[in-house]
């Protein structure tokens, strides 16, 4: 009212007005809008249910996973029979309680009695967290934790074996089975060691073990910090270094494999090999194949590559 325009205290002082000021830009508006529907209580952090449901994830975790650097667990009724047959180092079996026994679960008990392997009865739940949840029908093998060689080791051993020096680099090969195939078929041909990279690279797990039938408690297998130092050093030591590789500069027809101190690098089979040790490789190799075939199995082609240096070398007397 007109009145109250004169109040004191009612007309602003001299100077006091507001200037300008920024706007909020339509933030405010967006900040009104909605979010969606709510999520469950499971998934709203610091809902009760939330946190009984990432414990009950955590414990689970817990329960199935093994202790790293411990002993493997072969599971399954046909893998430990066959690594049985292989005589794979083992240091106990564990069979659950009421198996339904047949003929492989039979065999795998005679021949872990003769071999003097503990057998020891378990409740299922025991043999599942034993070997993390993997299908094991009744059957565990347990195997010691792998022990590798110093990749200077292998050198000496194939020196002093009297043959002419053969060993096998496995560069990205992540593949257990793979790296047990290539085990089993270094051995095969006349290799004296493999040696594996510490990183990005299958260790010698159960299924390794398995898949090498045996020959990874023959043949020492190594693991170097850096596997192009160590392969460097190996040709500083007189070794030749010739890699495997699709996009190999010749072919293994085209060279003479027998050459007498040889270390043959197989890359992984959808990457090949890695850049800096294809730099370090005095020479790339590849398998002649037929057309429409684009690459082989690492473990594959470590096969046809070594049994090619062991024919050679039959052939030339070289070994």
């Amino acid at each position: 009212m007109a009145g109250n325009s004169r109040r004191r205290g009612a007309v602003r002082k001299t100077g006091t007005k507001k200037g300008q000021v920024v706007g909020s830009g339509g933030q405010r508006r967006k900040s009104l809008q909605g979010k969606g529907p709510t999520p469950p209580a499971e998934m709203r952090p610091g809902h009760p249910k939330q946190r009984r449901a990432a414990a009950a994830a955590k414990a689970e975790k817990s329960r199935t996973r093994k202790p790293e650097g411990g002993p493997e667990v072969i599971a399954g009724r046909n893998p430990v029979v066959e690594a049985l047959r292989a005589e794979v180092p083992a240091t106990a079996m564990y069979v659950a309680l009421n198996v339904d026994a047949d003929d492989r679960v039979t065999e795998a008990v005679r021949m872990a009695a003769d071999r003097g392997i503990s057998i020891l009865e378990v409740p299922r739940e025991e043999l599942d967290r034993r070997t993390g949840g993997a299908l094991h029908q009744g059957l565990g093998l347990q195997v010691p934790q792998f022990e590798y060689a110093h990749p200077d080791d292998l050198l000496t051993t194939a020196r002093n074996s009297g043959d002419a020096p053969l060993l096998v680099a496995l560069d990205g090969v992540t593949d257990p089975r793979n790296l047990g195939a290539v085990i089993r078929s270094a051995a095969a041909f006349g290799a004296h060691g493999v040696l594996l990279p510490s990183r990005r690279s299958a260790g010698m797990t159960a299924v390794a073990w398995r898949t090498s039938a045996g020959a990874a408690a023959r043949l020492p297998v190594a693991m170097a910090t850096n596997l192009t130092r160590q392969l460097r050093s190996y040709a500083e030591e007189g070794l030749m270094v010739v890699g495997l590789d699709a996009d190999g500069s010749v072919d293994i027809d085209s060279m003479d494999l027998a050459v007498e101190p040889l270390v043959v690098v197989v890359g992984s089979e959808g990457r090949g090999l890695s850049r800096l040790v294809r730099e370090t490789c005095d020479v790339t190799v590849s398998i002649p194949m037929a057309a429409g075939v684009e690459s082989l199995n690492a473990s594959v082609a470590a096969s046809v590559l070594l049994a090619e240096v062991a024919r050679l070398r039959r052939i030339t007397g070289r070994t």
